[in-house]
């Protein structure tokens, strides 16, 4: 086993689940079909509920998904590239900058190849995507904690309550599913192919930071670990240079265009977005009450450090709880809005991990029934956010 992915018997701990390879490569091709096959289950009945919502009050589903919001900023990229700046009526000035560009760079080339309208390849490239997203957090969970946990795992993440985003033309499915591959590969020190899927992972949205973090971490811990051939370090050093390509490249164009280096920050400040750490969030939380406010981002802490501290515990591997910790660190910590934060945590997969293997030592009826009741619950809620007043 790599440095990045102790078992759980090199560290004598027995309490945990097995942590060693599976050998069974067959079964585990099966269960891959089961949590991709479940994956898509949720995933319909959540479509399901929307398109029952959206008719009852005269709305329509497709334009919901892929037609309004950030898929639109995303369509207008498609189409126009880079120019369409919206002058806001409050006097911002909201450019198209804002928005990473490898998901309508994919949205016009679909169309090129199918004649699909940007809108319908939004939807098709979100649907590829969120089911090799499932794939990967299945493979992903499998490496460190057996099939069963990968399966019950990717129903979890199919049934969070904001998972009808998987199903949207919105950037969170396609880089759930490259930082997912990513994050595998970091774990089967893949180095060279774990940086390039980080780098477009950095094209896809700015909190790829992320995945180059685990990466980083990983190649550290296997340098320390005096582990590998001068061959495999070399690669190693070699994906550590290329995960932050992407973001780099995408970041410094956009400082040229503005004609400084940080030009993208003005950007995000231009659309309200920013980072303070939560404070802003916890003041929204609380109706402006400072005293309240602190006790509220108090409680945010607390909340975003119990499930690190749980895959801790768990022998969750090194790269998935720095992975894990950023992503949330970055969704709560930002004060642009609010009413985005759930969704920003989606590709936070690793977040359900000890949840997953908490439910595999319980009976497989009350496993089940918990699963279902959240995806029951996961396709109403879903179904009354999206019609609702504000974006996601």
């Amino acid at each position: 086993m790599s440095a990045a992915a102790p078992t759980a018997r090199e560290h004598g701990d027995t309490g945990t689940a097995d942590r060693t390879p599976h050998r069974d490569p067959v079964g585990s091709g099966r269960s891959a079909l089961l949590a991709v096959a479940l994956f898509l289950c949720v995933r319909a009945l959540g479509l399901a509920a929307l398109a029952v919502r959206a008719d009852s009050m005269g709305k329509s589903p497709r334009v919901l998904l892929s037609e309004r919001w950030d898929s639109l900023w995303y369509t207008r990229v498609a189409e126009h590239g880079y120019a369409f700046t919206l002058n806001a009526p409050d006097g911002r000035s909201l450019s198209s900058t804002a928005f990473f560009p490898l998901l309508p760079w994919l949205e016009r080339s679909v169309r090129a190849v199918t004649g699909l309208s940007l809108p319908a390849a939004g939807l098709l490239v979100t649907a590829l995507a969120s089911a090799l997203a499932a794939w990967a957090v299945f493979l992903v969970v499998r490496h460190a904690y057996g099939d069963r946990a990968g399966v019950v795992c990717v129903v979890l993440w199919a049934a969070v309550p904001v998972g009808i985003v998987q199903s949207m033309a919105y950037s969170e499915a396609l880089f759930t599913a490259l930082a997912a591959w990513g994050l595998l590969c970091v774990l089967r020190e893949r180095w060279v192919l774990a940086g390039i899927l980080a780098s477009l992972a950095g094209l896809t949205r700015p909190v790829g930071l992320a995945v180059t973090a685990a990466l980083f971490l990983a190649v550290r811990l296997h340098i320390r670990s005096g582990t590998g051939t001068t061959r495999t370090r070399t690669r190693a050093v070699l994906g550590c240079l290329i995960a932050p390509v992407g973001a780099a490249a995408y970041i410094l164009w956009v400082g040229a265009r503005r004609g400084h280096v940080l030009g993208y920050l003005d950007v995000q400040d231009e659309w309200g977005n920013g980072f303070d750490g939560g404070w802003a969030f916890a003041r929204f939380l609380t109706g402006g009450s400072t005293a309240l406010a602190v006790l509220a981002l108090a409680a945010l802490l607390l909340l975003a450090y119990w499930p690190h501290h749980i895959g801790a515990k768990q022998l969750q591997p090194p790269p998935l709880i720095a992975y894990s910790a950023l992503v949330t660190l970055l969704a709560v910590g930002a004060s642009g809005y609010f009413g985005s934060k759930p969704r920003l945590l989606l590709p936070a997969f690793p977040l359900l991990i000890p949840l997953a293997v908490a439910l595999t030592r319980r009976r497989p009826a009350l496993t089940w029934t918990v699963l279902t009741t959240l995806t029951g619950a996961s396709a109403v809620y879903g179904a009354y956010w999206l019609t609702g007043s504000g974006p996601p």
